[in-house]
């Protein structure tokens, strides 16, 4: 059970505020939605949750903490269990499916029979377990949103921040991966989901509109 908390948050890029400070808490088992339009500021927010904004590119500001201990780079978050997927999905086009959820649980010592468990667990879960052998290129666009989603759900996160990781699919997939990311919540993780789909965000407990960086809690936690 592992709760997201930010104090005082906010990124500028130089002269440009990408997202005004707030505080936020995402209690253990909770899924919060981000809206907002296309540069309203929902990616620049999970990145710096995530702690994956480097000071070179951006400026931010505030405290993030998971389960009260603060997190001040990004090697800190991912050992505390937060998992970005990005808008870009972050995979490599030269890797399977299946390879692209084997490498980073490999890479965190997994014993290999437990890495390979994991990754036919999470395809099915997305319903991909008859595309594993397939490239990554060799996917559609939505395919690929669902085979992040698996990498993130393989690591079994404390918190999970998915980026737009809807946005491609159809109504049955996109419901299909709610219910997934519901899954997660179910096994205490804290989820943020940014999404301009307002029928994925009613599905969450609570939801945070971002415009021009400025947040308003429309449907508070």
């Amino acid at each position: 059970m592992s709760e997201l908390r930010a104090d005082g948050l906010g990124v500028r890029y130089g002269e440009l505020v990408a997202v005004h400070p707030l505080d936020l808490h995402v209690p253990a088992g909770r899924m919060l939605s981000v809206t907002g339009p296309s540069g309203a500021g929902k990616s620049s927010l999970l990145w710096a949750l995530a702690r994956a904004i480097r000071p070179a590119v951006a400026s931010v500001s505030g405290t993030v903490s998971v389960d009260n201990s603060v997190l001040y780079d990004r090697l800190q978050a991912a050992r505390a269990g937060v998992v970005l997927v990005p808008q870009t999905n972050g995979l490599a086009a030269t890797l399977s499916a299946e390879e692209s959820i084997l490498v980073p649980l490999l890479a965190l010592g997994l014993p290999a029979p437990e890495a390979l468990l994991r990754v036919e667990e999470s395809l099915m879960r997305v319903g991909l377990a008859e595309s594993g052998r397939h490239l990554i290129d060799q996917l559609s666009g939505g395919q690929q949103q669902r085979v992040a989603l698996a990498r993130a759900f393989a690591l079994r996160p404390a918190v999970l921040l998915a980026d737009e990781s809807t946005s491609d699919l159809d109504a049955g997939n996109r419901g299909l991966m709610i219910a997934a990311l519901r899954e997660e919540t179910a096994r205490g993780a804290s989820v943020v989901l940014a999404t301009h789909d307002p029928e994925a965000a009613a599905e969450t407990d609570g939801t945070l509109a971002l415009d021009e960086g400025v947040a308003t809690w429309v449907r508070p936690l």
